[in-house]
């Protein structure tokens, strides 16, 4: 059921975009030949005519669409007749052109202010995470950090944590001996290796059974996360250099050791490399009683645990009459809007792996799982985001999609003629297959994310 209630939510998303264009178009006196839910590929559903106005229903439901008596180079409507698109002004064909993005906007802004004023509450967009349990053995370090059941975590390493995502990767990426190292600890380390044992030379194999001397407290990285991939906006990525599994031995052989005797084949680098692959430290401050107290450092074990069990409670935002249902309603579509456009950029700049690219399956199993764990407001609201997404995506200036077209209306503009209709023709229907092509890969990542 959870997953039909998030089918017919996108289905009402897909119709309120095309029926902006439509409506936006009749409002001007431009005739509409079709009105497509989904895409004309493959079987037709359901077809059936009203006046002029053809209903289509298709199977590849991935879309939708409105044509224009200009689409059809059969149609019997005189070239200079005023019902058609091109006969437009151009400030009213940008108009029809971008109703479908104001659509779901509007769209967005309704179903977030009916969950505001149904629910008398929006989510903040943050956890209270707290510790629950100390479950680490009684000889563990952690229960000499300070850490005590009931503590607020407020940040690690210096990045504020407002849900159990950003805590979890920080602790996780700081496992002991996890193969990745800044180029900037290696060459600190080394530097006091060198002060400790002058007379080896940085490049040259360590003679057998030498000894050296290690630093008592060596470099290591502090693993953390700006804001934006604390919230999922961004993928995030450990920096720094592989180890190479060659020095996997000599990490053990120096790990909390002040002094390494030699096997005969590691460099006085290797060693540096080595030393700094060690226990990446957890720098924890948490809230007590409503002071915040610094913890101990603490490191995680080879798996990347420090033992603790989590609790996790939604901050809500409450909204018990008309102007905080408005005021939060915008806040809330305004933080979530800026996240959505800030990870689109990291999408184009490639700091997003292609695997995380997904379609409308994916979204229905998402928002299905939602649904079920959280409510239906909780997936309105969600639907509410996919809506605004529609909205991004389509005002960008990419031909076949609403940007694209309006694109073309502002070189039109610009060059103070019509466009060769044959050549916007042929652009459109070369970046029309592109996108039919990313569905097909978008839905190919969402079967492996489904399936897995």
């Amino acid at each position: 059921m959870s997953i039909i209630i998030m089918i017919l939510l996108l289905s009402l998303l897909i119709l309120v975009h095309e029926a902006g264009h439509f409506f936006a178009a009749r409002a001007f006196g431009i005739r509409v030949d079709k009105f497509g839910f989904g895409l004309p590929i493959g079987p037709t559903l359901y077809h059936k005519k009203f006046g002029d106005l053809e209903i289509l229903v298709h199977a590849f439901l991935l879309g939708g669409y409105v044509s224009f008596p200009d689409d059809d180079k059969d149609c019997d409507l005189p070239e200079d007749s005023p019902e058609r698109f091109i006969n437009k002004p151009k400030w009213q064909r940008a108009i029809v052109v971008s109703a479908g993005v104001i659509a779901n906007v509007i769209c967005a802004i309704v179903l977030v202010m009916f969950v505001a004023l149904y629910t008398g509450q929006l989510p903040s967009g943050n956890y209270e995470i707290s510790v629950a349990d100390i479950v680490a053995p009684k000889t563990a370090p952690i229960w000499n950090s300070g850490l005590q059941k009931g503590d607020l975590i407020y940040s690690i390493n210096g990045c504020e944590i407002h849900n159990s995502y950003a805590l979890k990767t920080i602790i996780q990426n700081s496992a002991k001996s996890n193969g990745k190292v800044t180029e900037d600890t290696i060459e600190k380390n080394y530097n006091k290796l060198k002060a400790l044992n002058p007379g080896l030379v940085k490049d040259e194999i360590i003679p057998k059974n030498v000894s050296l001397r290690l630093p008592k407290e060596p470099e290591r990285d502090v693993i953390t996360m700006d804001k934006y991939a604390a919230k999922g906006a961004k993928y995030f990525k450990k920096e720094g250099i592989t180890v190479d599994e060659k020095l996997n031995t000599l990490k053990e052989q120096v790990s909390d050791k002040t002094v390494y005797t030699s096997s005969g084949e590691y460099t006085l680098y290797d060693v540096a490399v080595a030393i700094s692959d060690g226990a990446h430290p957890i720098n924890m401050q948490v809230l007590r009683n409503g002071e915040k107290v610094d913890i101990k450092t603490i490191y995680p074990n080879k798996e990347g645990y420090i033992n603790i069990l989590l609790a996790e409670k939604k901050i809500m935002i409450p909204t018990k009459n008309p102007v905080s249902i408005i005021t939060e309603s915008h806040k809330y579509l305004w933080a979530n809007t800026y996240t959505m456009v800030y990870s689109l950029g990291q999408l184009f700049t490639g700091n997003v792996p292609a695997k995380e690219m997904h379609s409308i399956i994916a979204i229905t199993k998402i928002g299905g799982d939602v649904i079920d764990r959280a409510g239906k407001s909780a997936g309105i609201l969600l639907a509410a985001l996919i809506s605004m997404n529609l909205a991004l995506i389509n005002i960008l200036p990419i031909p076949a999609l609403d940007g694209g077209h309006l694109m073309f209306l502002l070189i039109e503009k610009l060059a103070g003629k019509p466009l060769d209709d044959k050549i916007v023709e042929k652009i459109s229907s070369v970046f029309f297959m592109l996108l039919i092509a990313l569905m097909v890969f978008f839905v190919f990542n969402d079967i492996v994310f489904i399936v897995k």
